[in-house]
């Protein structure tokens, strides 16, 4: 093994082969070797590296015990003294990547030694550790594994060799927010104009220059008098009646159901439960009011502090559901409480 370069891999408890959502909140720890996909990854770096160390975390742990975690992680991670760390991938897992988002960001700031991973673009993990690490585009799923450690591996080998890297839209990875000089043959008013052509002509072309695109949402005014108004219930944290009769998806959803609250006062575990794929069952399928609080509406509804609960609740997964999906459904349901007189809306997630 001498002669090669060190990488230490970091993993989620399910592709760590601790276990599912059961064993979230395992904390850290490591094993010698490559371990799940870190297999597949040493595997791809045909004898230039070796994976000498796989360390495993809980999504629930990290992310409830962020920098206890972070530092918990580093510390394992420097005992094998790498000469590069991989995170993931996380796909469209929110948790896992912001985990792996946060161990790179520890690594780079502490080790000082690259990062390679992967995430898909809407990971919120991507939004906060983007620059920590060089996080490869991937598909939604685990489906995409296959591509994404081809991906991972490539660019790895490329750090690890002193390699310049390409821009991100060559090699494959995400941007991270960095800009660099570099010289063209051709120069840039020359370049310009081409590119004001090709938009004229309403042909594709690519800016050199990409402005960052915000998604800002106007606050809407206050509700003048709550003890006159209609309040909705909506819920990304998956609460459906037993049996999900919609068959919302476990992650990535790609529908949402509506469901009567006429005369329920309480929600039970004899009547409801989640479908939500992405947190531990156990506490919501207890007792569902912990994520759609219909038992405090009701009270409130008695007490006067409010008008009335209105008579359905909105629920789908917010697990791995695309912008794109999920816009479409707050559209759908903002119509229909609008137009049902309803003057403000209980949003609560997991």
């Amino acid at each position: 093994m001498a002669g090669k370069h060190r990488v230490v891999h970091y993993l989620n408890q399910f592709f760590g082969q601790i276990g599912g959502e059961e064993k979230a909140n395992v904390g850290p720890r490591a094993r010698p070797g490559a371990v799940g996909p870190a297999t597949a990854l040493e595997a791809k770096f045909d004898g230039q590296a070796e994976v000498v160390a796989t360390v495993i975390c809980g999504d629930g742990y990290f992310n409830e015990n962020l920098d206890r975690a972070q530092g918990e992680v580093l510390e394992l991670i420097s005992g094998f003294a790498p000469d590069l760390v991989v995170v993931g991938p996380a796909f469209n897992a929110g948790r896992y990547g912001v985990a792996c988002g946060a161990v790179a960001q520890a690594v780079m700031d502490k080790l000082g030694v690259p990062v390679v991973g992967g995430m898909y673009t809407e990971n919120p993990g991507l939004d906060l550790y983007a620059p920590y690490g060089y996080f490869v585009r991937t598909r939604e799923s685990v489906a995409g594994m296959r591509q994404a450690i081809e991906n991972m591996s490539r660019l790895a080998l490329k750090l690890l060799d002193g390699r310049d890297l390409a821009s991100p839209g060559e090699e494959g990875y995400h941007p991270r927010g960095i800009r660099k000089n570099v010289f063209f043959e051709r120069r840039a008013a020359a370049r310009a104009v081409e590119m004001l052509v090709a938009k004229l002509r309403g042909q594709e072309f690519a800016t050199e220059f990409p402005m960052p695109h915000f998604d800002r949402v106007k606050p809407a005014p206050p509700v003048d008098d709550l003890s006159r108004a209609t309040i909705a219930l909506v819920t990304s944290g998956g609460i459906v009646p037993r049996g999900n009769p919609d068959r919302i998806e476990s992650s990535s959803a790609s529908r949402y159901g509506r469901y009567s609250l006429d005369g329920v006062d309480d929600l039970t575990s004899a009547g409801y439960e989640t479908a939500h794929g992405g947190y531990d069952p156990v506490y919501a399928n207890a007792d569902p009011d912990r994520v759609l609080p219909v038992d405090v509406m009701r009270e409130l509804e008695r007490e006067g502090v409010i008008g009335k609960v209105y008579s359905y609740f909105y629920s789908t997964v917010g697990n791995g559901t695309s912008v794109a999906n999920a816009r479409a459904f707050a559209q759908d349901i903002a119509e229909e409480l609008r137009n049902n007189g309803v003057l403000a809306v209980i949003l609560t997630s997991t």
